[in-house]
């Protein structure tokens, strides 16, 4: 397993957010969390990338612990520790968080010099694969302010793709394109898993999970209500919690 999640707990104040999760991602597999807002599952996104820190619970990321319990206390990994962890997770955020100010090239390279610390012609050669893979060679030397939104979320996957991650996380992917550019953000998805990452969705898109993800989580008040195999999930839809969502 790249990524396993146990007894995760998460508040804000006297407000429980995650309540006792617990789950697993493997290496080419594709998990799309699903639930209405405020279920937990942008929180549990945010937790893996140590963007917040959990209260309780266990996070372990391509064998080595993010957090852990210990004591009746979460022990989090030191900062040389936690240097390895952020190289093998990729983010890619709802509003994809693209530099302004710096061209497509500059954004993707941008990373890779500063924190792989490898040199700017090899950061580069790998920018212009990613680019070509994304069908945007022809867009390095321009802004995000010149590209559509399909294009930025694109350009936001390459830049995650740059550091070479077992675990890609990606936000509400759909939540601004069409149905024309969902079909190629699935397509992209698709190829991530099939280069042995584990790819980790969180979205409100029911179409969008079924048509891409292998295995679904319903997520509820902060727990997991539901879990299963895609065809699992959406071939025997009997909780009318589930349903209700959907509808």
């Amino acid at each position: 397993m790249i990524l396993e999640v146990d007894g995760l707990n998460k508040s804000f104040g006297d407000k429980a957010v995650l309540k006792d999760v617990s789950f697993q991602l493997k290496a080419r597999e594709i998990l799309a969390i699903i639930g209405p807002s405020g279920a937990g599952k942008t929180t549990i996104l945010r937790c893996i990338n140590a963007l917040e820190k959990s209260d309780s619970g266990t996070i372990k990321i391509d064998g080595a612990y993010l957090c852990k319990d210990h004591n009746n206390r979460t022990i989090y990994a030191s900062n040389e520790e936690m240097k390895f962890i952020r190289k093998r997770i990729g983010l890619v955020f709802q509003n994809y968080n693209l530099f302004p100010h710096m061209s497509v090239m500059e954004n993707i390279v941008e990373a890779p010099i500063n924190v792989i610390g490898i040199s700017k012609e090899e950061a580069e050669h790998r920018a212009l694969e990613l680019l070509n893979s994304m069908g945007l060679s022809d867009k390095r030397d321009s802004y995000p302010f010149e590209l559509s939104g399909g294009q930025q979320q694109r350009v936001a996957i390459a830049r995650a793709c740059a550091l070479n991650p077992k675990i890609m996380c990606l936000d509400e992917p759909t939540s601004a394109l069409d149905p024309e550019l969902r079909e190629g953000i699935a397509s992209i998805i698709e190829d991530l898993a099939g280069d042995d990452m584990g790819v980790l969705i969180i979205t409100h898109d029911m179409a969008f999970a079924e048509r891409v993800a292998d295995r679904i989580i319903f997520m509820e008040e902060g727990r997991i209500i539901k879990e299963g195999s895609n065809d699992e999930f959406f071939g025997n839809l009997r909780d009318s919690r589930i349903k209700r969502f959907i509808s």
